[in-house]
């Protein structure tokens, strides 16, 4: 039960989901810590299930301790679980890094896919569109870009409900011309592929929605990921400070506050949760590290829509299909 909010706003937002979703839950950690947040808080832990696990992994650890000095932390042990059929997804708040190794290595990859990648949903002028890699691979060659097309694609059709989604390729300009070797080859192999792929998309033409997924490598797509985040928080500041200069101001905020409202809304990294792993066996949720209870139960509802959409399926189906393209 990983993240800078552990155990309380975890347990929370997991007894959120419980009401909204149905869910059951595992809960995976210290046995008992989680029975005394959860007495503590007045929280009921009827028909829950919950796994001891010793280890702690913070957010500076090395990614591969999951897997070695470490496999007895909630995290490796959620994993294990998710891998023997114990449940049907696995959502996390804990170290990206380890979550990445952890879906990758125990979970294990969905055969034909090169690399698994976080997406993650963003917000935008028009509508939400689909960011891939967030960070799980810094550095892509051009046939795993090729495949975050593909993945992101269905992604969207299947959870998002968009006919034919749009892909395109962050590049520094529109011109097949520009960008690095790699970046360059994955333009080529893009342009052929059975996906709607529409070319390269500049950095400030990506907030006005033109594209429905969005393909970078990890350490790109994270730089635009971090960017985004870190501008919403200015301008929600500048228009707050704005309103807040005088009495005149603040009267005039009364008048476009529904509006304001329905702007933090849409620019609320809270709405979704967190990123989801795309390419592996099952439905995998990173959370964000700094998730309160509403954040958490959003990235459970991603597992949800995962499940309830059979995703996984889908992509296995293609990636079957495809192998030799892929």
């Amino acid at each position: 039960m990983g993240g800078d909010n552990a155990p309380l706003e975890i347990l929370k937002g997991t007894f959120l989901a419980v009401k909204e979703y149905g869910i059951k839950p595992v809960l995976v950690g210290n046995e008992e810590v989680i029975k005394k947040c959860a007495k503590d808080n007045n929280i009921a832990l009827n028909n829950t299930k919950i796994v001891n696990s010793n280890s702690v992994i913070s957010m500076h650890d090395d990614a591969k301790c999951v897997l070695k000095e470490k496999s007895d932390s909630s995290m490796a042990v959620g994993f294990k679980l998710l891998n023997d059929g114990e449940g049907d997804a696995f959502v996390s708040a804990g170290n990206t890094g380890c979550v990445t190794v952890g879906a990758t290595l125990i979970t294990k990859r969905i055969k034909g896919v090169k690399r698994p990648a976080i997406a993650s949903v963003m917000p935008s002028a028009k509508k939400p569109f689909l960011l891939m890699d967030c960070g799980a691979n810094a550095e892509c060659r051009s046939e795993f870009l090729y495949q975050f097309g593909q993945m992101g694609s269905l992604y969207m059709n299947k959870i998002m409900k968009f006919e034919n989604p749009k892909v395109a390729l962050a590049n520094n300009g529109e011109e097949n011309t520009k960008g690095t070797p790699v970046v360059k080859e994955a333009y080529e192999l893009m342009s052929k592929a059975p996906y709607n792929f529409i070319g390269n998309i500049e950095g400030r033409q990506i907030p006005f929605g033109d594209a429905d997924v969005v393909v970078a490598d990890g350490f790109t797509g994270n730089l635009i990921l971090k960017t985004y985040e870190g501008v919403a928080k200015v301008l929600m500041n500048g228009i707050k400070d704005a309103f807040m200069k005088n009495t005149l101001s603040k009267l005039a905020y009364l008048g476009v506050k529904s509006g304001i409202d329905d702007m933090k809304k849409q620019f609320d990294y809270k709405e979704y949760g967190g990123a989801v792993m795309l390419g592996v066996k099952k439905p995998v949720v990173k959370a964000h590290g700094s998730a309160d209870a509403r954040t958490f139960k959003n990235a459970i509802k991603q597992a949800v829509w995962f499940i309830d959409n059979d995703l996984i399926e889908t992509m296995e189906t293609w990636f079957s299909k495809n192998l030799q393209e892929a």
